[in-house]
This record gives C-alpha cells, sequence and structure tokens, in this order.
C-alpha cells in the first residue's frame, strides 16, 4: 500500500472538517475524491502534504508516518501537490516557475524539464514568459509540471478541471492519464465528478467530513445515490 490514511480528525478551531476519514491508494493507481464544496476534500490533501495537521488519525506514506512530518519532507518523501488555484508564481517565467519544484533537488535538471516539456509543449514555448501572461489552461499544465518536478511517486491534484474551457479539460485529463501511465500514482480530487470516475481505478465518496461510499470507479458511475448527487442524473 503506497498511501493508507485513517482516522483523521481536522478541525479549524471548533469546526470538524474531517470526521474520521480513512481511505487507502495503491501503487500505480488513480483514485479519486468526490464531494460536494466543503465535504472536506481540499482539507484532505492538504493534511497529507503537511499543510494541516490532523487531531487525530494517522498518514502512512511507503510504509513511514507522515504525522508531524514537515511539508517539505513530505515533498522529499516523494509526495507532489498541485493546488487548487493553480497557486503558480506570476511574476516569475515560466522556466523560473517550473526550477521552484525542484528546489529541494540536487544535481542537473535537464533531464526533468524536457520532460515536463515534452508533456506540455506550450510550456516549452513561453518558458521565458511570466507564468501570470499564460490563460487558465497554460497556468493548470505549469502547476502540474512545476509539482512533476520533484518527481513525485505520488500526485495529489486539487480540482485541476477547475474554471477550464471544455477542450483544456479534455486535455487535462489526457494529461492526467499519460502521467500515470508513466509510473506516477495520483489521488484526484474533482468536481467534474463524470470525468474524474472515467479516468479513475476507484473512489471515495466524501460527505462533511466523512467517507459515505467506495467502489470501483466503474460502478460509482453507475450508482444510482452518486449519479443523483454528482452526475446530474437522476435516480433511475
Amino acid at each position: 500500500m503506497l498511501l493508507k490514511a485513517e482516522g483523521l480528525r481536522v478541525a479549524y478551531g471548533a469546526i470538524e472538517a474531517l470526521r474520521g476519514v480513512s481511505f487507502e491508494v495503491e501503487e500505480g493507481e488513480i483514485v479519486t475524491l468526490l464531494g460536494a464544496n466543503g465535504a472536506g476534500k481540499t482539507t484532505t490533501l492538504r493534511t497529507i502534504s503537511g499543510l494541516l495537521r490532523p487531531r487525530a488519525g494517522t498518514i502512512t506514506f511507503n510504509g513511514r508516518s507522515l504525522i508531524g512530518t514537515a511539508a517539505h519532507d513530505i515533498v522529499d518523501a516523494g509526495i507532489g501537490h498541485v493546488p487548487e488555484g493553480r497557486r503558480i508564481f506570476p511574476r516569475m517565467s515560466v522556466y523560473e516557475n517550473l526550477l521552484m519544484g525542484a528546489y529541494r533537488r540536487r544535481g542537473d535538471l535537464t533531464s526533468d524539464l524536457e520532460r515536463v516539456y515534452d508533456l506540455f509543449p506550450v510550456l516549452r514555448e513561453r518558458s521565458q514568459q511570466d507564468g501570470g501572461t499564460l490563460s487558465g489552461g497554460e497556468q493548470q499544465m505549469l502547476a502540474i509540471g512545476r509539482a512533476l518536478m520533484s518527481r513525485p511517486r505520488l500526485l495529489l491534484l486539487d480540482e485541476p478541471s477547475m474554471g477550464l474551457a471544455p477542450l483544456i479539460v479534455l486535455r487535462i485529463f489526457e494529461i492526467i492519464r499519460e502521467i500515470n501511465d508513466n509510473g506516477t500514482t495520483v489521488l484526484l480530487v474533482e468536481q467534474n465528478a463524470a470525468q474524474a470516475l472515467k479516468l479513475a481505478t476507484r473512489g471515495y465518496v466524501l460527505e462533511t467530513g466523512e467517507i459515505v461510499m467506495t467502489d470501483a470507479a466503474g460502478a460509482l458511475l453507475t450508482n444510482d445515490r452518486v449519479r443523483a448527487a454528482y452526475l446530474g442524473e437522476g435516480a433511475g
């Protein structure tokens, strides 16, 4: 098991955002977390990457506990995080943004840059442009590329399709598949439930900080409750 979370409880002051969340991600999978706004999906990813500390529960990655581990050490351990809203550095060039993704690494980064540029040819073309001048889709590609520069075994993706045109959304999901095919495990938070389930191996459904359902992605796609709540279809 690559990643295992058990009994995670996370609170913002008196408000409990996660209430005993448990889930697993096996090496090579794409696993998706589904849920409405406020369900706890982003909180889950931020807790895994060390940006939030749980009140209770355990997180184990590759056999090692992550509880109490600093965020930069979690990056070193092999977890990359693409946050909601992209959060690129708008006044730094595309090239400089990518280098920031490898700030904890030493040595020649040429092969890693080439890998990112091969995945996202537009970033090669715009390598000297400021990140803030890119379109929304290009900024999302840059955010993913920046995370890949740390050579993660597990990539956390938070709402990668948010605010993007439909054709760009399809391309982003194609790229996520390619990243996974190249050996990177993916934990995906995504409001576009239909696309996420078509891409994923398995899925978990979060409601008000609790896991209420888990199944193979194909089974969730045909589940009446999931279809009614997240796919915009009536049960039937």
